[in-house]
C-alpha cells in the first residue's frame, strides 16, 4: 500500500470522524472505500460511453449479411 497525503475541509474532517465512530472503520478505510467506489463508477461509466459511442455504427451498411435471416435459420435448427 502506498502512503499519500490529502487536504480536506474541516467539514469533511468532522464528517469522517463521525462516520468513523459509527462504522468502526478508520478514516483511511473510509477514504479508500470512497476512492474505490469512485473508480468503479468511473470505469463503468467509461464502459457505458464506449457502448453508446458504438451505437449505430452498422446503420446503412449494405455489405453485411441479413441478420434477421440468419437468426431465423438458427431458430429452425
Amino acid at each position: 500500500m502506498n502512503r499519500t497525503q490529502i487536504y480536506i475541509t474541516p467539514e469533511e474532517e468532522k464528517t469522517l470522524k463521525k462516520l468513523s465512530k459509527t462504522t468502526g472503520k478508520s478514516k483511511s478505510e473510509l477514504i479508500r472505500g470512497a476512492i474505490d467506489q469512485y473508480l468503479e463508477a468511473d470505469t463503468q461509466s467509461d464502459w457505458k460511453n464506449k457502448i453508446m459511442d458504438s451505437a449505430g455504427i452498422w446503420k446503412g451498411r449494405k455489405d453485411l449479411p441479413d441478420f434477421d435471416e440468419i437468426r431465423r435459420s438458427l431458430d429452425r435448427e
